[in-house]
């Protein structure tokens, strides 16, 4: 595998019509001296990171298919497996400090989060792309692929541009998209363990959290901004969705320097009802429990017991009461679109 991530990452062909040095030195004439013209193919190269387990196995199911498609817009590539959960970073990481110029996730928001901690860990300019191949997909959605079949997306990354995205980080984790408390995460902890596919996966444990949510006594304190009280839940968005179709900051921009801070207080079921389509439309924010702030540094404080995170989607249980939420801004190469 190492040969394989080592490959190189452009290659040149022999200029076509180069005169020899000792022809050179034996012509005569302004015609026969002038300039020689050089053919240079540069062949363009992938680092496929491919998580298949990603989309209940899809991923996997479209290794080849992957493959074909960069192949057929003329690059190279290379594609290696996640083998479990902190792979796909250790093997951006790799890739990162073998030179690759164009790393490429294959998977759902798990997968994203793991290769772009690899290369922001490893100070990398390397561009990161994305081939979605998961439930929510809501980074793609930030990078043009969203919605694309495998050939559709290969095409639209190989001809898109680079664009420098801010990262956010808590703990010792960064985040591209989004990191949450409250009901987010007991939300990504009832999907957990369930087995449904798309979009019921994330409507489904919303409905059964609901019913068993207690909602915490969250402290939230940003420059400018305090409040604490009895939450539903604190997301705090780099990007415009989370959970797959939750518009919780429809005026996003990951490339601003700001963190989009949206805070639901506590709500009654009537109302919680009333809320989830219209989060989903992004016209929760006329809503009075809801408020939204624009911030590049929040602290969170949870008094009476610890916080429950998620982070891109992934649960984690710190074992603390208390975290800082900051951003890094510029700090992702990511490959969007035209």
């Amino acid at each position: 595998m190492r040969d394989r991530l080592g490959r190189a990452l452009s290659r040149e062909v022999t200029p076509l019509g180069k005169t020899s040095g000792a022809t050179r030195r034996s012509c005569r004439g302004a015609a026969c001296c002038a300039p020689t013209s050089y053919l240079v193919f540069r062949v363009l190269h992938a680092q496929v990171i491919l998580n298949p387990a990603a989309g209940r196995g899809a991923a996997r199911r479209a290794e080849s298919g992957v493959a074909r498609a960069f192949r057929a817009q003329g690059w190279a590539v290379d594609i290696v497996r996640t083998e479990g959960p902190g792979h796909g970073q250790e093997l951006a990481a790799q890739a990162a400090r073998q030179g690759a110029k164009h790393i490429v996730a294959v998977g759902g928001d798990g997968t994203v989060h793991e290769v772009a901690n690899g290369l922001l860990r490893s100070y990398s300019d390397a561009a990161l792309g994305v081939v979605p191949m998961g439930s929510g997909n809501d980074f793609a959605k930030l990078t043009g692929v969203h919605g694309h079949d495998v050939a559709s997306a290969v095409a639209r990354l190989v001809t898109a541009r680079s664009r420098r995205f801010d990262a956010g980080r808590v703990f010792d984790e960064w985040f591209v998209n989004s990191v949450g408390f409250g009901f987010g995460p007991a939300v990504v902890k009832a999907r957990n363990a369930n087995r449904l596919r798309g979009f019921l996966s994330y409507l489904v444990p919303i409905v059964q959290t609901f019913f068993r949510f207690q909602p915490p006594v969250l402290d939230v304190a940003a420059p400018g901004f305090r409040e604490r009280g009895y939450m539903m839940m604190v997301e705090v968005c780099n990007g415009t969705t989370a959970g797959g179709n939750y518009r919780f900051a429809p005026d996003a921009d990951p490339a601003d320097g700001k963190l989009d801070v949206c805070l639901i207080r506590r709500v009654s079921l009537p109302r919680f009802l009333l809320a989830i389509p219209r989060v989903m439309l992004g016209t929760h924010v006329r809503m009075r429990e809801v408020a939204l702030i624009k911030t590049a540094k929040l602290t969170i404080r949870a008094p009476e017991e610890p916080l429950l995170v998620h982070v891109d989607g992934e649960l984690r249980e710190p074992g603390v009461n208390e975290c800082t939420v900051e951003l890094e801004r510029g700090r992702l190469n990511v490959l969007v679109a035209r």
